[in-house]
């Protein structure tokens, strides 16, 4: 005897993102595309640090109106990522933040040596040897040490005061967040926030080592993070207008 029951049909899997190059006067950008079944519009976002494009874009949609929708927003790509200059000037004579002060670059002509920010005749200088095409390279290196070890200080300062342990410290390059902590204690850091003015640094500790005691972002974290970090509004205010532009440099 046959059954006489229905079966639900499976429901269909989402459809994969799809991905191309957007040419957006000459600047070649990947761009990906995402059907979501909520969506009611096209919605374009650019990426942290101006590396690529999201693009969130109705169920079923079809192609030529995304194409349609590209090509009138190319002025508006093009004057939003004009601000995402990926060449920092990461060369002889060119300049760097370090800890928010602009560093003029000198190579110093020496194959050997370390990387060092000093003054000369009372202007920021940082020197870095090595070969020429290398200068990218021994500048993140330098910031990557410099930054574990500002964090370092500043996350050990915070924690004891809210006598909360630190698992571990870790420094990463994430462009979609400037740090993290994760419940067993771990904190992560984005090295690029060396960049930034002592203040912005001293903020980005606080607020992960606030995470210690409270996972989320509610009124008492934010209240147990001002505790830590008075200024943090003008902190978080600068990490606003100048984030970006961090995220943007290309070291290699």
């Amino acid at each position: 005897m046959f059954s006489l029951l229905k079966t639900r049909p499976k429901a269909r899997k989402p459809a994969p993102p799809e991905t191309r190059t957007l040419d957006v006067a000459g600047r070649l950008m990947p761009l990906t595309i995402k059907q979501h079944d909520r969506a009611t519009r096209i919605t374009l976002r650019i990426e942290p640090g101006g590396r690529a494009l999201k693009m969130t874009v109705p169920k079923g949609l079809a192609a030529r109106e995304v194409n349609a929708f590209l090509d009138r927003h190319q002025g508006w790509l093009l004057t939003k990522l004009a601000k995402f200059s990926t060449d920092a000037g990461l060369r002889d004579g060119g300049e760097i933040l370090f800890r928010g002060v602009p560093h003029r670059i000198q190579h110093s002509g020496s194959l050997r040596g370390l990387t060092e920010a000093v003054l000369i005749d009372g202007r920021p200088v940082l020197r870095v040897s090595g070969m020429p095409e290398h200068v990218g390279r021994r500048i993140a290196a330098f910031l990557k040490k410099e930054a574990r070890a500002d964090l370092a200080r500043l996350a050990t300062m915070h924690a004891r005061t809210i006598r909360a342990p630190i698992r571990s410290i870790a420094m990463k390059d994430t462009r979609s967040r400037w740090g993290s902590c994760s419940s067993e204690g771990n904190l992560s850091f984005s090295w690029r926030i060396v960049m930034a003015p002592p203040s912005v640094i001293d903020y980005l500790a606080a607020h992960e080592v606030a995470h210690l005691k409270e996972m989320n972002h509610g009124p008492h974290f934010w209240g147990l993070c001002r505790k830590l970090c008075p200024g943090m509004d003008e902190a978080k205010s600068w990490l606003k207008r100048h984030g970006s532009q961090l995220h943007a440099i290309d070291f290699d």
